[in-house]
C-alpha cells in the first residue's frame, strides 16, 4: 500500500475544482516528453469518463515516438492552431497545469493561460514551482508527474476505476522520465505502482517498443555520427561533451525527438559521471542543453549555475542564447567548476 500524498483538505479542495468545472484545459511544457504526454492523456482520459469537456493542449510539437498513445488524436498544438487553440483556453473553467514548474515553460501558450481568471492546478515534480496556479501538488522526490498523479488519481477514487488508456499512459511517462528506470528510480513505491499497473492489462515491454524501437533510418545514421565525429571526452572530469548544430541537423533530416537519448549513451564510458549535450534550436535559434550524471553528480546545480535551467540531480536541462562556440566554453568553464566533484570517489 501507498501513504496518501494529499491530506482530506486537498482532496475535498481538488474534488470541488473538478466537479465544478466542464470546460478544461489539460496542457504541459514546451517539447513536451514522454511523462509531460503522459501525464495530459492520462487525466485527459480520467476527466473524459467523468464526462468533461477536457481538451489536450500542447504548446508546440511532440516527437513522433509518442503519436502512439492512447488519446493522442484529441490533441491540440497551440503553436500550429494558435487561433484555434486560444479561444478554447479563454472559455475554460478550469485549466489543469501537469510536469511544469513556472509559466514561462509553455512558450507562446503562456500569456493565454496566466491571462486567463479561470482556477489553474498545477501538479509537478521539478524545483522551486513559481505560485501562479490555485491548488498545488509539488513533490521533487517522486521520480515523474506520471507517478504523482497516478497517486493522486488512486486516492481520488482507488484503483479500480482506473482503464487500460490511464495505466498505459501513467506507465509511459514513468518509464520514459527515469531512462527506463535507471536514474531517479530506487525508491519501492516506483515498483508497487508498476505492480498496479500492470492489473489494468498494459504490456510494458510493448510500450518500450513503441518508444524506442520507432526511429527513422536517419536517427541512426546521426547517432553513429555524432558518436564518431562528434563526442569529445574529459577523461581529466570524467565528463563528456557532444555538439549538434541546425547545419547537422538539416544533412541528416533531423526530426523532432531524433536525438532522444542520445546525451545518455557517453555515460557508459567507465568512469564516467556526467554527459553534456549542446544542440542548436531550430525554433527558437538557440542552445539547448541536456545534462545526465551518474551517482551523486548534481547536474541540476550545474544547470542552473552555468545554463539558465535546472532538473534532478541525475537528469536536468537548460539554454544559452548565444553560439555554439561560445557555449562549449560555458561547458569547459562548468567542468573546471565542478573538477572536484566529478573526480571524487
Amino acid at each position: 500500500m501507498l501513504d496518501n500524498l494529499l491530506s482530506e483538505v486537498d482532496v475535498q479542495h481538488l474534488c470541488t475544482l473538478l466537479d465544478k468545472a466542464h470546460n478544461i484545459i489539460v496542457t504541459c511544457h514546451v517539447s513536451p516528453d514522454g511523462d509531460a504526454m503522459g501525464a495530459v492523456l492520462a487525466f485527459s482520459h480520467f476527466l473524459w469518463r467523468k464526462g468533461k469537456n477536457a481538451q489536450p493542449v500542447v504548446p508546440n510539437i511532440f516527437p513522433d515516438f509518442l503519436k502512439w498513445m492512447p488519446g493522442v488524436e484529441r490533441v491540440r498544438i497551440y503553436e500550429k492552431h494558435e487561433n484555434e487553440v486560444a479561444p478554447l483556453v479563454a472559455a475554460a473553467d478550469l485549466i489543469i497545469c501537469l510536469d511544469f514548474n513556472a509559466p514561462d515553460r509553455l512558450q507562446g501558450l503562456q500569456k493565454p493561460v496566466t491571462d486567463s481568471q479561470s482556477p489553474k492546478i498545477m501538479i509537478d515534480h521539478h524545483l522551486d514551482p513559481v505560485d501562479f496556479c490555485d491548488w498545488v501538488v509539488s513533490r521533487q522526490e517522486m521520480s515523474s508527474t506520471c507517478e504523482l498523479l497516478y497517486r493522486i488519481l488512486v486516492q481520488l477514487e482507488g484503483l479500480d476505476p482506473m482503464t487500460y488508456e490511464e495505466a498505459v499512459c501513467l506507465y509511459t511517462g514513468m518509464m520514459t522520465d527515469t531512462g527506463c528506470f535507471s536514474y531517479n528510480s530506487n525508491r519501492s513505491d516506483i515498483y508497487y505502482i508498476i505492480g498496479r499497473l500492470l492489473t489494468k492489462g498494459i504490456d510494458k515491454d510493448k510500450i518500450y517498443r513503441n518508444v524506442f524501437f520507432n526511429y527513422s533510418a536517419e536517427r541512426f545514421r546521426l547517432m553513429g555520427y555524432m558518436l564518431y565525429v562528434k563526442l569529445e571526452y574529459f577523461p581529466e572530469y570524467h565528463a563528456s561533451l557532444m555538439t549538434l548544430t541546425r547545419e547537422e541537423q538539416k544533412r541528416f533530416s533531423h526530426k523532432k525527438g531524433d536525438t532522444e537519448g542520445f546525451v545518455n549513451i557517453p555515460l557508459q564510458i567507465g568512469k564516467s559521471r556526467l554527459s553534456v549535450f549542446l544542440r542548436e534550436d531550430t525554433e527558437r535559434h538557440n542552445i539547448r542543453v541536456s545534462l545526465r550524471s551518474v551517482d551523486d553528480f548534481p547536474c541540476n546545480r550545474m544547470a542552473a549555475e552555468f545554463f539558465n535551467g535546472g532538473g534532478h540531480l541525475n537528469a536536468s536541462g537548460g539554454e544559452l542564447s548565444c553560439t555554439m562556440d561560445e557555449a562549449v566554453q560555458i561547458v569547459r568553464k562548468a567542468l573546471k567548476k565542478y573538477a572536484s566533484l566529478l573526480t571524487d570517489r
